[in-house]
């Protein structure tokens, strides 16, 4: 990154740090400690010189609205430029959910925009809108005011000169907010008078073509619509059938059930017709930037390269910002199954002094964080059934991984963590690693089950390829052990090359 970062890199790391601590602890908080901590873990980040916003910026308001639903901060710059950015963030969700997540089937007036003619937006971005534009701060810096109020305070004790400029920012259902909060604060009258710029990353369109002709009318400071060329989501809900054709090689192509599914979600519009506001500027347009692991000919390899294209890490990689800290994530549990009050031992990264382990639901009280930040020892608090354990502090929430499983009682978690090597021939000897293995185990490639396996640990067991009636296929490994079969995921597959 060059001295004087971009406006790109700033706004796209001011949408990056909007994730920070948007996954509610397992084991429950009030939207009061889930405020209070994104709030400490995003002014963490605005202090960091080392990020492309430079220790330059300072939190002004934040607001999660019911639920969780959404969040909206804002941020002004302490160098002298008197900017402010309001940035927003979508629902906390997996892509699948993230797609579905707007009601894009209704469209509904949308007045609040200032424009003199009637423009329509779809239900789903209006309703988000509207929990961002009613929602109130329940912490400092700015308690008890919504965001207008916040912005039109920020901007009365701003200087005159230069001019103010306020940035709409966001990143994937954030950036869609911001194409309508950026109408909406721009109709308003301010003390201080600013000029307003939209720049999104990844953002679904909210409306149809009233409101796009609308939102290109207004003569924006600046105005981008920062895409990954292959990214899925931008292409809701204009266009999204034409990712049922990606990727290009090396691949992942997309499967029937692919197909099957991005048409389903295609039809939700309805017939409504939606078109994307803004100056479009693509990026990885070569499919130069992609996630080499997952270009298996899976939908489990599909979803995951369309999630990395999506990621904020990936979009922060493109505009060449530094990338934002990492929340925790947890790698694996050892052991793995047992009873309340056992000891157990949490490997990963990101564990800070003030992480907290929840065992499913279950809030862990008795915790040893290693200096290192890669080792939690934690005592098993009470619970039942078979648990995800996680790590939550300032920067996040750790996602559930299969490894990171606790069984309370037992029989262990079975898990398949990798298989070597990943591709070969009818007949060739597979290793394959993970959990909770047992003697007598069955390993199946697809549903055609191998009738050579030999049980080595509990973290490993060998097979060798059973045939196939398609043998230039991609297919799951999976281990049985009694009645319970590891979840299938990109980590167990293998692909034949023949006989």
């Amino acid at each position: 990154m060059a001295p004087d970062p971009t406006t790109a890199q700033v706004t796209m790391t001011l949408a990056a740090l909007a994730a920070t601590g948007a996954t509610p602890r397992p084991s429950g908080e009030t939207p009061q400690q889930q405020t209070e901590r994104i709030i400490t873990g995003i002014n963490a980040q605005l202090s960091d010189p080392s990020l492309a916003t430079q220790g330059a910026w300072k939190l002004v308001w934040l607001a999660l609205s019911e639920a969780n639903a959404n969040m909206a901060y804002i941020a002004r710059s302490t160098n002298g430029s008197n900017e402010f950015a309001v940035v927003a963030r979508g629902t906390d969700a997996d892509l699948t959910d993230i797609l579905e997540d707007l009601d894009v089937g209704t469209v509904v007036p949308f007045p609040e925009s200032g424009s003199p003619k009637p423009i329509a937006v779809s239900k789903g971005a209006m309703d988000a809108f509207k929990r961002v534009v009613n929602a109130r701060s329940i912490a400092s810096p700015s308690p008890n005011v919504t965001l207008a109020q916040a912005l039109a305070a920020a901007l009365k004790s701003a200087p005159s000169s230069p001019r103010p400029t306020v940035y709409l920012t966001g990143h994937s259902l954030g950036g869609c907010i911001a194409t309508m909060l950026a109408p909406y604060l721009q109709a308003q009258t301010w003390t201080n008078q600013p000029q307003f710029g939209v720049i999104t990353y990844a953002a679904p369109t909210a409306g149809v073509q009233s409101f796009v002709d609308y939102f290109d009318s207004v003569p924006w400071v600046i105005d981008e619509r920062q895409n990954n060329a292959y990214d899925l989501v931008p292409h809701a809900w204009a266009d999204l059938d034409t990712t049922a054709g990606w990727y290009p090689s090396p691949g992942p192509q997309a499967t029937e059930e692919v197909k099957l599914l991005i048409g389903a979600i295609s039809k939700r519009t309805k017939g409504n017709v939606y078109v994307q506001p803004g100056t479009l500027f693509p990026m990885n347009t070569g499919y130069t930037s992609l996630a080499k692991n997952l270009v298996n000919k899976t939908t489990q390899d599909f979803l995951g390269q369309v999630a990395f294209q999506h990621a904020n890490s990936t979009y922060l990689d493109l505009v060449g910002a530094p990338a934002v800290p990492s929340g925790p994530v947890v790698t694996d549990v050892t052991p793995t199954f047992g009873a309340p009050g056992a000891t157990v031992t949490i490997n990963g990264t990101g564990f800070s002094p003030d992480s907290m382990v929840d065992f499913g639901n279950f809030a862990c009280t008795q915790r040893d964080i290693d200096p290192s930040g890669i080792r939690i020892t934690a005592q098993v608090p009470n619970g039942t059934g078979v648990v995800h354990v996680r790590v939550t502090n300032t920067l996040g929430t750790s996602p559930a991984v299969a490894m990171g499983q606790f069984a309370y009682g037992g029989p262990a978690p079975v898990v398949v963590s990798a298989v070597s090597p990943t591709s070969g021939k009818v007949g060739t000897l597979v290793t394959i690693s993970g959990s909770g293995f047992a003697d007598g185990a069955t390993v199946h490639f697809k549903d055609k089950a191998s009738d050579s396996v030999k049980f080595v640990s509990t973290g490993q067991i060998t097979a060798t390829a059973p045939g196939q009636l398609d043998d230039q296929q991609t297919v799951n490994v999976t281990v049985t052990v009694g009645k319970a079969t590891s979840p299938t995921s990109p980590a167990d597959e293998f692909t034949y090359t023949g006989r």
